[in-house]
């Protein structure tokens, strides 16, 4: 099967009721915003619907771009930064300076924070002069770095101990998205602090989605980060698949394809499955990846069906394990390991001998599922 057949093949029509209840596009904000100018409320001078001060802490790879965009749209904003000289091409565009976090979270009405690591967020929102101490009933602290769920939580008991709101809300993202507003926030903890700051989410993102209590937004971005993660790796052998070695025609416009797209299927597969069990709604999933760096119409058309447990046949799985096998066939030929196809293959052999021969190769899942069955009972 030509592999522009197998796409039209495999990918189903639209789903037209997948739920958007917790995301926020930009055009929608954009909507909302048109709509709330004609009644109350401040604009900042680039029309961002913002009442005080803003504070950003961390100014990297990404803190920077982003604290940029909240200049351009008009906010008023103060940074901080553990390198000072990092804070001059902010300080140019009109940024005021305070020298630790806990003086900018005193003179700021909310204090977003964009740090390394989680022992860097932690000491800055929690260590001497760390935000913490200059935090008091009514301003809030929103923490968009990325960092495990019990350092979020750890971060926000001492916000709030202070009587401040704590928003978690790390981004799906990189430089390039940074630079161009187009994050997506994944953000947990306070709802009232969250719709309160959404204005500025949508200067900073192009959606954000409110997953309900502290190291929600934490997990789900180590969920995606994990799907990603996998996701690369599969590409960087199938790169190396492709052009280090003299390979067939075939190789490159039919099996190179249909290889990666069954890896993606498992590590998709992984992740909704996970997500599920650190108690996220799956569906939200779907639409986090569909929206970021590795979207495919594969994530967003199988997805929800593969949420209800629903696989009609669009390419058969038994089809999909065959092109495994060719794949790894042909590896073999020329002696190239592909270590991450012939996982994916033992887990496609998994589910034909779970009856799923004839359903569609989304149902690869049903294979990780028995297995963590397995598992859990032993």
């Amino acid at each position: 099967m030509p592999a522009a057949a197998f796409f039209s093949a495999a990918l189903p029509p639209p789903s037209r009721t997948l739920s958007r209840r917790l995301v926020v596009s930009r055009a929608a904000a954009a909507a909302a915003s048109a709509s709330a100018s004609s009644s109350s409320g401040w604009q900042g001078g680039g029309g961002v619907e913002f009442q005080g001060k803003v504070g950003f802490l961390g100014l990297g790879i990404m803190g920077a771009p982003m604290a940029s965009n909240l200049i351009k749209a008009g906010c008023d904003v103060t940074v901080w930064n553990r390198t000072k000289s990092k804070c001059d091409p902010l300080l140019s565009l009109g940024a005021k300076y305070e020298p630790t976090p806990a003086q900018v979270a005193s003179s700021c009405d909310v204090t977003f924070a964009m740090l390394a690591d989680p022992q860097s967020a932690a000491e800055v929102a929690c260590g001497s002069s760390g935000a913490a101490e200059g935090l008091a009933p009514g301003k809030g602290y929103v923490d968009v770095s990325t960092v495990d769920g019990a350092t979020s939580k750890l971060i926000g008991e001492r916000i709030t101990s202070t009587g401040a709101s704590f928003l978690e809300a790390p981004v799906s993202g990189s430089k390039k998205p940074a630079e161009d507003g187009l994050l997506i926030f994944l953000t947990a903890g306070d709802e009232s602090l969250y719709k309160r700051v959404a204005p500025l989410l949508d200067v900073m993102g192009k959606s954000r989605f409110y997953l309900g209590d502290v190291g929600n937004g934490a997990a789900m971005k180590l969920v995606v980060n994990m799907v990603m993660g996998r996701w690369h790796k599969i590409i960087r052998y199938l790169v190396h698949f492709k052009f280090e070695q003299n390979l067939w025609m075939l190789s490159l416009n039919v099996l190179v394809p249909l290889v990666k797209y069954c890896s993606m299927m498992v590590s998709f597969s992984e992740g909704l499955l996970l997500s599920e069990k650190v108690g996220l709604d799956p569906n939200t999933l779907v639409e986090v990846i569909s929206q970021g760096a590795i979207s495919a119409p594969m994530f967003s058309l199988k997805g929800p069906s593969m949420v209800k447990a629903a696989y009609p046949p669009a390419f058969p799985l038994k089809h999909q394990q065959k092109d495994l096998r060719l794949a790894l066939a042909l590896a073999e030929s020329v002696s190239q390991s592909i270590p991450t196809v012939a996982a994916a293959n033992e887990l496609y052999k998994a589910a034909k001998s779970l009856g799923l021969s004839d359903h569609d190769f989304s149902a690869v899942i049903e294979a990780l599922k028995a297995k963590v069955q397995s598992q859990s009972s032993q």
